[in-house]
């Protein structure tokens, strides 16, 4: 059994500490102790068996507790006092600097609640551990000065979640969509360097990288970038070659015939475009930002995107290299060919490669043979989001993510009357506990929704809260972002303030555990027909209260279907603390994400999808759903098939394919992880490969970071999930 101590850090529980303790407040005074050794010895042994009956790893202050509940039942009213009173000494003491504790614990990579906030961040190298320092302080001055009391309480707490609160003393934001076109066509500025049109392909790849660098080490989320706004750079490449081999043969005394022109630049071309693509697969996962990770980047391939038949033409050449390489995977020091964790890659299905017969069909089936080795692509269908994204002119758009699969509502931009995506952002998220509003509510129908009301007219308080730290931001705080065209081209020493308003930018309400909210409500999952009505309704009023806040903000509200890692471990403890231990509600060391079927109930892919579609329908600030599928390399058909049904049922899904597989012989058995030179890595029991990867893709599906698991309840829900065959 094991405690969390102040700092976050895990450690052995030690009864022999808790008799201590108890022994030291026993003969604090010059009296007769209350308590003889016996009873010490079975108060120690009475607290340490209360532990372990909670089932989950409880905080030094629960273990405090315990004793004094001890205490008491043994009438040792005297020494109970003594022992209270020295705990309130050493609080106050704690009190007078909290970070100091947190930053050290850190530095020496045991800061439990800091590793597993982050799954992609290593916390070893000191890159990282430079802005988790910086985190340190930004979360104490947030928490003392800048946030109000309640929103503070209610996070710790766990009633909401009020993310990257590390990053909010600064005006930062969370996410966006980079307009790659308009840095593109029109020049922009790195680093105070002017960045002109590029002439080629490989030079607006490269270009692309640098943005995608700047852009990651000026916000906090995911960035997004379309291949669409790359395409046009092939035509100039084109141009180009045709005219370097019309030279050439001149320079021969020659002049080739067309075909043999054509194939020659044509060759060259897609050469070329390997490059271009190469640079940015290798740059994205060898770049290292201002916050110690790779950048935390999506890349959109839409054919329909783009309407110039020859462009579009070029585009499925650049998304087909795409795909290629990144089944192929990249290196790593040993030589063997990985699996990288960025850029995360969205393929539209559209009528034009969805089925069969169809012009881009190739690429779908290379989709699915990628997806069955790489667990990428995820995948976007026109066909749903076309229906479900309609903006004001009574037009429906297809566009991408922003990273953490949100998405920004619909806009028109009034100044041309036309759509507009890219160049917007999300202001960030706070996420509502459904879980703990059922369980505070006992089960009683009109205290559910009274609570439920508080409860949001708090997030939306902490929410604005977000909003009001951005407001008045300078366009100098990020130049790339605000002058140089990636969000906005506004003139040096304007606020970015009208952009967070009339839709431009969003905030966004996320809502978790409505299985478990619903479970407790209705004693039924939400996959009852019974009780779908209950789930619906829930929805229904998270969408009207967003509603209400834009009507009375102009700001764009919308709810968000919030992609939890840590939080559902943190928030599991927090309703185990409160409500104890609640069986099919309380009783794992996680909730489940937003609107998910449980990932222990038995239930088929398809049904899965249909099931949800309905609720990532009623999440318009995004939402993925996912099917859990074994091993696909040997079985494509059924992954054509899932993509097929995705694109006639659901806006926006994932197929997790087994992944954490020898990568030199296909070993797919169970893992091995084992200790090399004071390091975990994992080695495959068939061939002997011994991969720093492969612990890395189990790291983050199975939740070992360094030499213990970075997230418990992460660990468990994975374990526990059941294949959706």
């Amino acid at each position: 059994m094991k405690i969390i101590k102040r700092n976050g850090s895990e450690e052995g529980f030690e009864r022999v500490k808790i008799a201590a303790a108890v022994e030291k407040a026993n003969r604090a005074v010059d009296q007769t102790p209350e308590l003889s050794q016996v009873q010490i010895g079975q108060i120690a042994l009475n607290v340490e068996t209360a532990a372990e009956k909670v089932g989950r790893t409880l905080n030094v202050e629960e273990i405090q507790e315990l004793v004094e509940t001890e205490l008491m039942r043994h009438s040792a009213y005297e020494t109970a006092k003594r022992y209270i009173r020295y705990r309130y000494t050493r609080t106050l003491a704690r009190a007078a600097n909290t970070t100091d504790n947190q930053i050290l614990s850190l530095i020496e990579c045991n800061n439990e609640e800091v590793m597993q906030e982050n799954s992609n961040k290593n916390p070893t190298v000191n890159s990282v551990q430079r802005d988790y320092m910086a985190g340190e302080v930004s979360k104490d001055i947030t928490k003392r000065l800048l946030l109000p009391p309640d929103v503070v309480e209610a996070h710790e707490a766990g009633i909401l979640h009020f993310h990257d609160m590390d990053y909010y003393a600064q005006h930062m934001h969370n996410c966006d969509l980079v307009n790659l076109e308009d840095m593109l066509q029109h020049g922009t500025v790195i680093s105070g360097t002017l960045i002109e049109k590029p002439h080629s392909f490989s030079t607006a790849c490269n270009i692309a990288t640098q943005i995608i660098a700047q852009v990651a080490s000026s916000q906090y989320g995911g960035q997004s970038i379309s291949l669409a706004h790359l395409a046009p750079f092939v035509q100039v490449s084109r141009e180009k070659l045709r005219g370097d081999v019309l030279a050439e043969a001149a320079a021969m005394g020659g002049h080739p015939d067309e075909a043999t022109l054509n194939r020659i630049v044509e060759k060259r071309l897609r050469s070329e475009i390997r490059r271009g693509v190469q640079t940015i697969q290798y740059q994205v996962v060898t770049l290292l930002t201002t916050n110690g990770q790779a950048p935390f980047v999506t890349v959109f391939m839409y054919l329909g995107e783009v309407s110039d038949p020859q462009t579009k033409r070029d585009l499925a050449v650049i998304i087909e290299e795409t795909l290629n390489q990144r089944y192929q995977g990249v290196k790593n020091e040993a030589g063997v060919w990985i699996t990288p964790a960025f850029p995360k890659l969205i393929y539209v299905l559209e009528e034009d490669n969805v089925r069969p017969g169809t012009p881009y069909y190739y690429l779908t089936e290379l989709a699915a043979k990628c997806t069955a080795k790489r667990m990428v692509p995820d995948y976007i269908s026109e066909k749903i989001m076309l229906e479900s994204k309609i903006d004001k002119n009574g037009e429906g758009h297809c566009y991408t993510c922003m990273g953490c699969r949100s998405f920004l509502t619909p806009y028109v931009d009034p100044e041309t009357g036309k759509s507009k995506y890219y160049g917007r952002f999300n202001q960030g998220v706070v996420t509502i506990n459904l879980v703990d509003v059922a369980l505070s509510s006992g089960g009683d129908y009109d205290r559910f929704r009274e609570i439920f009301s508080q409860r949001l007219e708090l997030c939306y308080r902490a929410l604005m809260c977000r909003h009001n730290r951005l407001k008045g931001t300078l366009s100098d705080a990020a130049p790339i972002l605000w002058q140089y065209g990636a969000l906005a081209r506004l003139p040096k020493g304007e606020t970015i303030d009208k952009l967070l308003y009339g839709g431009y930018s969003t905030l966004s309400l996320g809502y978790a555990g409505l299985y478990e909210c619903v479970k407790y409500m209705t004693g039924k999952s939400h996959t009852d027909p019974e009780a779908t009505p209950f789930a619906l309704s829930v929805m229904h009023r998270l969408n009207e209260a967003t509603a209400a806040w834009k009507a009375k903000e102009n700001i764009d509200f919308s709810l968000y279907g919030t992609p939890l890692e840590s939080t559902t471990y943190k928030f599991a403890k927090c309703l185990q603390k409160r409500f104890g231990v609640i069986s099919g509600v309380t009783d794992k060391a996680y909730i489940t994400n937003s609107y998910h079927v449980h990932v222990t109930e038995p239930i088929n892919a398809f049904d899965k999808l249909e099931f949800e579609s309905q609720f990532q329908a009623l999440s318009p600030g995004g939402a993925i759903s996912y099917v859990e599928v074994p091993n696909m390399q040997d079985n494509l058909p059924a992954v054509l098939a899932v993509m097929e049904y995705i694109y006639d049922h659901i806006m926006y899904a994932e197929l997790n394919t087994k992944s954490d597989y020898c990568q030199v012989c296909g070993f797919d058995g169970e893992i091995s992880i084992v200790e090399d030179d004071g390091k975990l890595v994992w080695e495959c029991p068939k061939c002997g490969n011994r991969d720093q990867n492969q612990l890395n893709v189990a790291r983050r599906t199975c939740g070992y970071i360094g030499t213990q698991f970075w997230n418990q309840g992460r660990t468990q829900e994975i374990q526990e999930r059941v294949l959706h065959l």
